[in-house]
C-alpha cells in the first residue's frame, strides 16, 4: 500500500525565495489553463484537451515576454500544476455525470496567493533526490536542509513541498510499503466516539478527550484580538497573523499526535476493531460544532482504517442508524428515548448500564453480526422488499 512521510525543511533564504518563486509559478500556471478553458466554454469552443493546454500555458507561454519567467523553475513543477487541473476538472464532470460517488463536487476556482496552503510537486522525471549529507535535492531549488525523524521505507516516487499558514515547509514523500503484520490476539473491540470521553472501549476502557483547541482558547483570542487592531496590508498584521496560524498548527500538531498514539495502541492490542459511522458533517452544523471539529473522529477513524489494513487487522464500520445507546447490551431491549444528559440508565431486565460502555458493547456486537461468515454471506442478512406475491396471505387461508 502507499503511504505518505512528512519531514520538516529548513530552506536557507535563498531557497525560500526559490520556494516562492515555484509556488508563484506553479499557481499562474493553474489559473492560466482555468482561464483559457472557461474563456473556451464561453464562447462556445470545443473543450481543449490536456496536451493542447500544455503548449499553450507552458510551451508557448514561455516565448512571451509576460511568462518568460516560467523558465526559471523545474518544467515539471508547472506540468504537475496543468495535472492537478485536470483531475479537478475529470472529478467535476463524474461528479456532474453521477460517475463520482459522494458529495457533488464544485468546478475548479482559481488559486490565490494569499491561500493558507501552497504545494509544488515533483516526480521522477525531476530528478530529486537525497544527497549522501541527508538533504533533499530540489532542482532549480538547491540542497534543502531536512529534519529526518526516520527513515523512508522505500524509494519515493514523489515528492510535495508545502508550505502551510504557520510559514513551515514540508517535504511530503509517497511511498510504496509492504504489509507489516503484527502478531496476532484474539480480543475484538467496539468503539464509542463521544464528547465528555474521546472514546468509550467496549472492555471498560475510557479515552478522556484532550480538548486541544479548548485549552488553547485563552491564547487564541489573545493573539486575534492582537490581530485585529493591526492596520491591514502592514507589516504588522502580517506578523500577528503568522503567530495566529502557528498557533493553531500546535494545536492541529498535537492533535494529530494524540490521534497516533492512540489508533497505534488499539490497532496492536486487538485484531478487529469495530466502529460507528457517525454523521460528522451534520454534527458540525449543531452548537456541538466547535467540540466535534476539535476531537477530529474522522482523523482518527481514517487512521485506524489504514493502520488496520497495514498491520494486518479486521477494521468494520457499523451503521451510523444503529441504536447502539438505546438498547440494552445484556437482554436486547431497546429504550424509548435517550436524551444526552443520561449517562447511566437501568433495564427492565434490572442490568444498570453506563451509557457509553453499553453502546461500545453493542457496537462490537452488531460489528461482529454484520461480518462475513466461513461461507461468504452475512450472518444477520440484510432486509428485504417483499415481492408482491408474497406481501398478502394467501387465498382460502383460515
Amino acid at each position: 500500500m502507499q503511504l505518505r512521510y512528512s519531514f520538516r525543511l529548513y530552506p536557507t533564504p535563498s531557497q525560500h525565495q526559490a520556494l516562492a518563486r515555484a509556488f508563484g509559478c506553479a499557481r499562474v500556471v493553474f489559473n492560466d489553463g482555468l482561464r483559457a478553458r472557461a474563456e473556451a466554454h464561453d464562447a462556445g469552443l470545443p473543450y481543449i484537451s490536456d496536451g493542447d493546454l500544455s503548449k499553450q500555458v507552458i510551451t508557448a507561454a514561455k516565448q512571451t515576454p509576460e511568462r518568460a519567467w516560467l523558465g526559471e523553475i523545474s518544467a515539471v513543477v508547472l506540468q504537475q500544476a496543468l495535472a492537478d487541473l485536470n483531475t479537478a476538472y475529470r472529478n467535476f464532470f463524474n461528479s456532474v455525470s453521477g460517475k463520482r460517488k459522494g458529495p457533488k463536487v464544485a468546478p475548479p476556482r482559481y488559486r490565490s496567493k494569499k491561500d493558507n496552503r501552497q504545494a509544488i510537486r515533483f516526480t521522477k522525471n525531476a530528478r530529486f533526490a537525497v544527497t549522501a549529507g541527508g538533504k533533499l535535492r530540489l532542482p532549480k531549488i538547491g540542497d534543502v536542509p531536512v529534519r529526518w525523524s526516520r527513515d523512508l521505507p522505500a524509494e519515493p516516487s514523489s515528492v510535495t513541498v508545502v508550505k502551510d499558514a504557520a510559514g513551515r515547509h514540508f517535504a511530503s514523500f509517497v511511498v510504496e510499503v509492504p504489509e507489516r503484520p503484527f502478531p496476532p490476539v484474539e480480543s475484538e473491540i467496539g468503539i464509542d466516539l463521544g464528547l465528555g470521553h474521546f472514546a468509550v472501549l467496549s472492555n471498560g476502557r475510557k479515552i478522556d478527550a484532550p480538548r486541544f483547541l479548548r485549552r488553547a482558547e485563552e491564547k487564541l483570542k489573545r493573539l486575534q484580538r492582537a490581530l485585529s487592531r493591526k492596520a491591514k496590508g502592514s507589516n504588522n498584521r502580517a506578523k500577528a497573523r503568522h503567530a495566529v496560524a502557528r498557533q493553531h498548527a500546535k494545536v492541529a500538531d498535537a492533535r494529530r499526535e494524540f490521534h497516533h498514539q492512540e489508533s497505534t495502541r488499539i490497532i496492536r492490542d486487538n485484531q478487529t476493531v469495530i466502529v460507528e459511522d457517525l454523521a460528522v458533517n451534520g454534527l458540525a452544523r449543531t452548537r456541538l460544532a466547535k467540540s466535534v471539529h476539535d476531537a477530529g473522529w474522522s482523523a482518527f477513524v481514517g487512521m485506524l482504517k489504514y493502520k488496520a489494513k497495514l498491520h494486518g487487522r479486521t477494521f468494520h464500520r457499523i451503521d451510523r442508524w444503529f441504536p447502539s445507546s438505546k438498547l440494552c447490551s445484556a437482554c436486547g431491549a431497546r429504550a424509548a428515548s435517550m436524551p444526552l444528559d443520561v449517562r447511566e440508565w437501568s433495564c427492565a431486565c434490572g442490568a444498570v448500564h453506563d451509557r457509553d460502555v453499553n453502546a461500545a458493547i453493542n457496537i462490537l456486537a452488531a460489528g461482529r453480526a454484520e461480518r462475513l461468515n466461513a461461507c461468504g454471506g452475512l450472518i444477520r442478512p440484510p432486509l428485504a422488499v417483499a415481492q408482491p406475491g408474497e406481501a398478502g396471505s394467501r387465498r382460502g387461508a383460515a
